[in-house]
């Protein structure tokens, strides 16, 4: 049996070490030996989502029929020596506000109930000629904001899954496909990856093409993935930017697209960030035990209380959530009051409740909001050289425990700084609470998103063998 479907029945607590994943790059050579097909693999997830999907309820709608037939003709190239690039046959969850051609977008809303776009958006174009296997639509939280959807927490269907990227999350922890897109304003991929135990990567702003995704608050929004491995979430992102582009007057990633190999940091940035406050102290525990291994492993950690420009980025990020409400609030406006003008009796509470915050709000208002962050995105990049030619990167939690109980989406004060700065983060799976996966934080700098993945793959390669 899945061993997630044993943990939904109550056995074996989360462990980091021991977590049931079947990741998808490590299969490539026994595609290209005969030893194991793209098909065969599909059919493992499709046995998952069999499973578990009454329970969790990842997706919004499914097309094993394409996914199969994708599955076949990449399962053709790798017999013939030829994949179609580094994820081909990779099955993939798409998070539902993203459009697909063939199948509906609905947005988390019944304003958009059975919608059908004609067109795939750019990310999903692309991963199509990557040769990856798009297997469902994950459910989203309505409009990618607050008001939850359906899906369950695998590891404790009473808990939330996080949000908004729920469903991808979910799915990727079940077993169902190895790499979800998700999209972030605010949490909505790190949240989810550390409440479900699962590895997530918001990259550098800017650096993937947005077409074809749900606007709201597009000055701040990201799109990421969320993977069973370090390895399935770099190589399809950084696929995903290298062809489809960055957004307008933004660059793709730079460089090839493969695994870059583990790098240890020589120093480590350890940010509080608003969240520190609202960490429980056996939380805080964790992570100061892990810190406390990276000292005796010989990395240096600086903090706010070490270091004056460390404290001084730390006070900017005081009222970073004031800020994060400014912008999305108004870069919202429309659609969202369009919206309510099309179908109020459709929306959520939480939608009707944003309505006289955005009629009052200014351009006045969000050009104040708007240079807070500029600065604070100034004083993030001045960190760099800390690290001299030797490497650093900061660290913190995802989150300010595990998955909570009920299915709010969680908090965001460890995870507006990545947002609003637009830097590179990653949420590695590599702590445990409650039973539960904990996510440990990783901060980059602009378009070091490859470097970023180097010292996080060191990280994990760490602490799992201790």
């Amino acid at each position: 049996m899945n061993a997630n479907v044993k943990r939904a029945e109550g056995m074996a607590a989360y462990d980091p070490k021991t977590a049931p994943f079947a990741p998808f790059t490590p299969l490539i050579p026994a595609f290209l030996d005969g030893g194991d097909t793209p098909r065969d693999y599909l059919e493992r997830c499709i046995e998952a989502i069999d499973a578990r999907e009454a329970q969790v309820m990842a997706f919004v709608n499914l097309n094993l029929d394409s996914a199969r037939a994708a599955a076949d003709a990449a399962g053709r190239r790798y017999k013939q020596g030829r994949p179609a690039s580094p994820i081909d046959g990779m099955p993939v969850g798409v998070k539902d506000i993203i459009e697909t051609e063939d199948l509906p977008t609905e947005h988390g809303s019944k304003l958009f109930a059975g919608y059908q776009p004609q067109w795939d958006a750019a990310c999903v174009f692309w991963l199509r000629r990557a040769g990856a296997v798009i297997i469902g639509k994950t459910v989203t939280t309505e409009f990618a904001a607050r008001w939850p959807g359906p899906t369950r927490n695998p590891w404790d269907l009473e808990r939330t899954p996080g949000g908004s990227s729920s469903g991808s999350a979910a799915g990727v922890a079940s077993g169902m496909f190895p790499m979800g897109l998700g999209t972030q304003v605010r949490g909505s991929v790190l949240r989810p990856g550390a409440y479900c135990g699962i590895t997530a990567i918001k990259p550098s702003f800017g650096c993937i093409n947005l077409e074809g995704i749900n606007p709201i608050s597009r000055g701040v929004n990201h799109l990421g993935t969320l993977a069973a491995s370090l390895e399935d979430a770099w190589l399809s992102l950084h696929y995903i930017s290298r062809n489809a582009g960055g957004e307008a007057t933004h660059e793709s990633l730079p460089g090839k697209t493969e695994m870059p190999a583990p790098e240890k940091p020589a120093r480590l940035i350890r940010l509080e960030t608003p969240g520190w406050k609202n960490t429980p102290d056996d939380v805080r525990a964790l992570l100061e035990g892990l810190l406390e291994d990276l000292k005796d492993e010989g990395i240096e950690i600086i903090d706010r209380d070490s270091d004056k420009d460390v404290d001084a980025l730390e006070t900017m990020f005081d009222d970073i959530v004031e800020i994060s409400d400014t912008i999305r609030d108004w870069e919202s406006r429309f659609p969202v009051l369009a919206y309510l003008d099309r179908g109020p009796e459709l929306l959520s509470e939480d939608v009707h409740a944003r309505k006289e915050i955005m009629e009052n709000m200014t351009a006045d208002d969000y050009a104040a909001a708007r240079q807070r962050a500029s600065a604070m995105r100034d004083a993030y990049a001045g960190l760099a050289a800390k690290g001299e030619a030797k490497g650093i990167a900061c660290i913190t939690l995802t989150a300010s425990g595990p998955a909570t109980p009920g299915m709010p989406t969680g908090d965001v004060s460890f995870l507006d700084p990545s947002s609003i700065i637009g830097a590179p983060a990653l949420s590695l799976p590599l702590l445990a609470a409650e039973g539960l996966p904990l996510g440990v934080q990783m901060l980059g700098f602009h378009y070091q998103d490859a470097r970023l993945i180097a010292q996080g793959s060191w990280l994990r390669d760490f602490v799992l063998a201790r």
